[in-house]
């Protein structure tokens, strides 16, 4: 992609295109009986119903656009092999980059070192159900409001 890119396009093409294009290839490859994960990362920020800030348009908008993917897959995939599970994984606020410039307002027991948000989300994974399909889940288990 060339640099000069809209930020919305690089956006909703990292955030929502990426996971669309690897579940096209990898879903068909799972098996049709047992259980298999899907998993994406989401963010809390892409609730229509969470949001009480504006804000990040496009990123908003691209996460947004993920949890509806992430629905729809759920969807379709349940009629072939119902005990996949498809879903969207919030991680919760994580020590990088993109929200530092945020993470003053963030309680210190809730900004997650990445290996820390990548062991919670392992352990939300190994508790998922076929009900959780469709669902985007919190680094606490926690369901998000869509």
């Amino acid at each position: 992609m060339p640099c000069n890119a809209p930020v919305a396009t690089i956006t909703s093409r990292t955030n929502a295109v990426g996971p669309a294009i690897v579940a096209k290839h990898m879903l068909p490859r799972l098996t049709l009986s047992g259980r298999n994960v899907f998993a994406v990362l989401s963010a809390r920020v892409g609730s229509i119903g969470d949001n009480r800030s504006g804000g990040w348009h496009s990123y908003r908008a691209s996460k947004a656009a993920l949890n509806m993917f992430v629905r729809n897959l759920a969807i379709e995939t349940a009629h072939r092999s119902p005990q996949t599970i498809c879903v969207g994984l919030h991680p919760g606020t994580v020590d990088t980059e993109l929200s530092r410039p945020f993470q003053r307002s963030v309680p210190e027991n809730r900004l997650f070192t990445p290996m820390a948000a990548a062991s919670r989300l392992l352990m939300v994974i190994d508790g998922l159900t076929p009900s959780d399909t469709g669902n985007v889940v919190a680094w606490d288990g926690n369901t998000v409001v869509p």
